[in-house]
């Protein structure tokens, strides 16, 4: 009898501790792959109803790392925030019961698979209608471990999300007292299968194609006073300020300086003259300047990023992609913005856009080398949205540069490489000075999009077809 609660319970506090700890807003990146092996071991070996109260609560527990973040600082109703807890959860326990349902059979090769196709299915159509289109993937928990990262050139962030569910899968297959003819072959295809994956990811790692470099410098200030200004003079105050910064690091040999996303609010009226300080600089200079701000308009309220080239042009990107409720009061955007520089092709991107697979898709098609992206996080998401970003550059071939305030400076390459990173908190202007490569990769996953998804649809309707042709099961 203790055994017979035991067990379940250990298996619960196991994955629910290594989820925890192993996704969420600071991620240890090897952890997840282990947080599913407990819970899909005794699954296999308990009634239905037990396993799936097991899968359930294990995921529950886990996904309450990022309870904090969505009640206390995005202020999310707490029924919001419970769904997003138990939507999760929920599917990953009726995950395990096709598992547990194939494994049973002796079914290991569509018990193994079922897991991972079943997951990054989930995670593609709620990518498809969710508002915060990736965010929440777990493929976002290896943005350290950088052989794996490398997958998503080919696949995406799903890739990444099926070998991190393929794993536990197939290590509990194996360890089961089912199917035992079957798992000789499983644990050597799946071994394979994880060989070629890091030995691609390796070999990546280590092919530079020559690429052109350029100084890029970054600037975000925290201060209370400086994170948004709405007033006609303290707005020109605010972005004299960072015209100031901004010409200190182009005396310091920064050639494009990116600033926030949001600066301060710049209506036509003060439009001329705001554009007047910055084009100055860059003219002055030689350096360009991206910088974001509020551009209300008589018919659209634009969260815009202009871009100041030496040559007196300015272009002006409008955000495609709001944050619900905290921007609903702006039009989207539908234009993308780039430009050819003597290093290579430019482009320009805000914050969330960064979360959708799409527009940097589209810019990697436009053959961008290097995106600008202001930005504007909320401190604790600091870390995991920067990375976020950087997951796009590794999908897309180009390098980014992104400035947000109360997040983290960040400089990194076409494979995910944070060339240099500073917190935006450690100083009243925080600035990034840092050599970065100008380099576009034309992708596998730029080309084809998501095809990797859609083949795991495919494993999942075949794996639940299998479940039914097999008959009933207790």
């Amino acid at each position: 009898m203790v055994r017979r609660i035991a067990f379940p319970i250990a298996a619960i506090l196991l994955s629910a501790a290594a989820l925890y700890a192993g996704t969420g807003l600071h991620p240890v990146w090897w952890l997840a792959w282990l947080a599913p092996v407990p819970v899909l071991f005794e699954a296999s070996r308990r009634p239905r109803g037990v396993a799936f109260l097991i899968a359930l609560l294990a995921w529950a527990l886990g996904d309450l790392n990022v309870w904090h973040y969505v009640r206390d600082l995005l202020g999310l109703p707490i029924g919001v925030s419970l769904a997003g807890v138990l939507a999760p959860a929920l599917i990953f326990a009726l995950v395990v019961l096709l598992f547990r349902s194939l494994l049973r059979r002796g079914a290991v090769w569509e018990a193994a698979l079922s897991v991972p196709a079943a997951w990054v299915s989930y995670e593609y159509l709620l990518s498809v209608f969710s508002p915060h289109s990736t965010f929440g993937s777990i493929a976002y928990s290896q943005m350290d471990f950088l052989p794996i990262l490398q997958l998503a050139s080919v696949t995406g962030i799903w890739g990444i999300s099926f070998c991190l569910l393929l794993f536990p899968a197939a290590v509990a297959a194996v360890l089961s007292p089912y199917g035992t003819r079957h798992k000789r072959w499983l644990a050597s295809a799946v071994m394979a299968f994880f060989a070629t994956v890091l030995c691609f990811g390796f070999w990546r790692l280590e092919a530079r194609p020559p690429a052109a470099s350029v100084t890029a410098g970054l600037i975000a200030s925290d201060l209370p006073n400086n994170l948004e200004a709405g007033r006609r003079d303290d707005s020109l105050r605010l972005f004299r300020a960072y015209d100031e910064q901004a010409a200190s690091l182009a005396a310091r040999g920064a050639q494009v300086i990116v600033l926030p996303e949001k600066i301060s609010v710049a209506p036509d009226s003060n439009l001329h003259s705001v554009d007047s300080l910055f084009g100055a600089t860059a003219a002055r200079s030689g350096a360009t300047i991206v910088m974001g701000l509020i551009h209300p308009a008589p018919t659209a309220k634009w969260n815009e990023a202009r871009a100041y080239s030496p040559s007196g042009a300015v272009a002006s990107y409008e955000k495609e992609h709001m944050l619900p409720a905290f921007e609903s009061s702006f039009t989207s955007g539908t234009v993308r913005v780039t430009w050819r520089a003597p290093s290579g092709t430019w482009g320009v991107a805000i914050c969330k856009d960064m979360d959708f697979p799409l527009l940097s898709r589209q810019y990697g098609n436009d053959g961008a080398g290097l995106l600008l992206v202001p930005a504007w996080d909320f401190v604790a998401d600091g870390w995991l949205h920067g990375r976020m970003a950087i997951m796009r550059g590794v999908e897309d071939g180009f390098s980014i540069a992104r400035a947000p305030k109360q997040g983290v400076l960040t400089l990194s390459d076409d494979r995910g490489r944070v060339i240099a990173q500073k917190d935006t908190g450690t100083a009243p202007f925080a600035t990034l000075l840092g050599s970065i490569p100008v380099h576009h990769d034309a992708t596998f996953y730029a080309r084809f999009g998501d095809w990797f998804a859609w083949c795991s649809v495919a494993a999942l309707i075949f794996c639940l077809s299998r479940a039914f042709l097999f008959g009933k099961q207790a």
